[in-house]
């Protein structure tokens, strides 16, 4: 209901303006009221249309009066000021309640304190104070809550311009040191292989000293200011024209009004604008030379070979993907040229090249040679011509470490080895007869060892079957066991086997006896339950 009743009060407060106004003009044309005035207090003429962007010259109009297209009511609460950044307004001496902990400033929290960490906080301390920060409230209009830029400090962008003038410094700085880098290294070789002339030693001392001119004055001849991509045009940038100043300009090459055509928007001219003159002498012959020449010329088969292959259905556009249609046509090429060299090998194993046969030996083209060789009646040789070893590609009959064999030529054990010292290892030195007789009397050595521990081993193996047959699997047949104390064994056996199944009749000080006797032994063995036994279970 308020809404409601707001609403309506709006409404008829709008309606009393609108009345007024209207009586207000009416009192105005018939004389009763004053005139209105402008902003600058001049008497507005009524018969002047305000919509006007320009009012004629003959109705002294000053400037235009759109004032239904411009807010000339300015809102005083709105404001184009902003932040004052990093601004201080009071420093405590002492900590204040409700203060940041931290540092103690009033317009902040711990939480959003962006002072470093205190070991102690100024809560604590009550020392090092923050100043509290300015804290400003703008309201702002439509235009400027939604202006990006607003609050922006453009001096601030001559840092960037700062920096990229340093990049520039240093990397003309470098070139210009490489550039007097290899012309004094031209220099001293020159100086290292002979005299020079005068004339080259002072060309030479022209050119270095062109090298050291500042580049800032040598290069800012050809300098353009272009505006790019802004309101009026574009930012203001640098456009640097490639021709040298002192050059002549093509279109004053040939003043001849009937010579070639000088195209001044793209400054162009095709044809050659001096034909007759010495080719040596001219540096410039128009723009086609530079256009069935060099990369330009690879450009144009490039293009060709972009549309023949699209034509033939290949999905290849020069403008739309270039970089597709460059490898294609670098791939093309690489097939062409297989194609073409396997052309000509099949041709030449076919038919032969006559450019590349050696030259037959003048034995051959003769017919006679000075060997004699004797045949006899089936065509066989007789005497005279030898038959030769093939021989491998690998080196033969080369001797190392003093050996008189290869390696190789003896086997003995499974083990290759010199068949002159009989050494198993390859690469060893050669120790001739002593060497052989050593490892021969050395083998028979070890032979004299080893029957030697195998006739001890044959006289000490039956004392240890005697004495391993008390504790054996197997009774001997001669043993003898005395049957009362194989009684009293037994007896033993099923007294410690009781207390083992009932452990409180076990005393506390056992005495143990080491020494085993064969009747113990034989006791221990009838007791014992085998496990695998099938009638284990029926033995009392």
């Amino acid at each position: 209901m308020a809404t409601a009743s707001g609403l309506i009060a709006v409404a008829f407060k709008s309606r009393e303006d609108h009345r007024k106004q209207i009586e207000l003009e009416e009192a105005r044309k018939s004389g009763l009221a004053p005139a209105e005035v402008d902003e600058d207090g001049k008497e507005i003429n009524p018969h002047i249309p305000q919509y006007m962007s320009s009012a004629p010259w003959y109705l002294n109009a000053e400037k235009p009066s759109l004032k239904h297209q411009r807010k000339w009511k300015s809102d005083p609460n709105y404001t184009k000021a902003w932040y004052d950044r990093g601004a201080k307004i009071f420093r405590a001496d002492e900590y204040r309640k409700g203060a940041c902990e931290n540092c103690g400033a009033m317009t902040h929290n711990a939480k959003s304190c962006m002072e470093r960490p205190r070991k102690k906080g100024a809560k604590w301390t009550s020392m090092h104070i923050a100043p509290d920060e300015k804290i400003e409230i703008f309201e702002l209009d439509y235009d400027g809550k939604r202006d990006r830029w607003n609050g922006f400090d453009a001096a601030t962008y001559a840092r960037v311009i700062e920096r990229y003038e340093a990049r520039d410094e240093a990397r003309r700085k470098y070139l210009k040191e490489q550039q007097l880098k290899r012309l004094e290294e031209k220099n001293s070789k020159q100086n290292g292989e002979g005299e020079v002339s005068d004339d080259d030693e002072y060309e030479d001392a022209l050119k270095v000293d062109e090298a050291k001119v500042d580049e800032s004055k040598q290069m800012d001849f050809a300098k353009v200011e272009k505006r790019v991509r802004t309101t009026g045009g574009g930012s203001t940038g640098t456009v640097r024209n490639l021709r040298i100043r002192e050059d002549t300009a093509k279109y004053l090459l040939n003043l001849d009004v009937n010579s070639a055509y000088y195209d001044p928007k793209t400054r162009s001219m095709r044809e050659d604008p001096l034909p007759d003159a010495d080719p040596n002498e001219k540096f410039y012959a128009g723009d086609n030379k530079y256009r069935v020449s060099g990369q330009a010329l690879d450009f144009k088969q490039l293009n060709i070979h972009a549309w023949e292959a699209f034509e033939k259905g290949q999905d290849v556009h020069m403008q739309a993907a270039p970089s597709q249609a460059e490898l294609l046509f670098k791939n093309y090429k690489v097939i062409k040229e297989k194609l073409k060299s396997k052309m000509k090998d099949a041709i030449m194993e076919k038919y032969g090249n006559a450019a590349t046969v050696e030259e037959l030996p003048k034995e051959l083209l003769f017919g006679q040679t000075e060997k004699e060789v004797e045949y006899d009646r089936a065509g066989r040789v007789i005497k005279g011509m030898e038959t030769s070893l093939p021989k491998s590609k690998y080196e033969e009959d080369v001797y190392i470490n003093n050996h008189t064999s290869v390696w190789g030529s003896w086997w003995k054990d499974h083990q290759w080895g010199y068949k002159c010292c009989k050494q198993t290892i390859q690469n060893s030195y050669c120790t001739g007869a002593a060497g052989i007789e050593a490892s021969e009397s050395a083998a028979n050595l070890m032979k004299a060892n080893i029957d030697r521990k195998a006739a001890s081993e044959e006289t000490s193996s039956p004392t240890e079957e005697k004495r391993l047959a008390t504790w054996g699997a197997d009774i001997p047949e001669d043993l003898e066991l005395d049957q009362k104390k194989l009684g009293d064994a037994l007896k033993k056996e099923d007294e410690r086997r009781k207390e083992e199944k009932d452990e409180r009749k076990r005393k506390y000080n056992v005495t143990w006896n080491d020494e085993v006797t064969p009747e113990e032994m034989e006791a221990y063995r009838m007791k014992k339950v085998h496990h695998d036994d099938p009638m284990k279970d029926f033995v009392r």
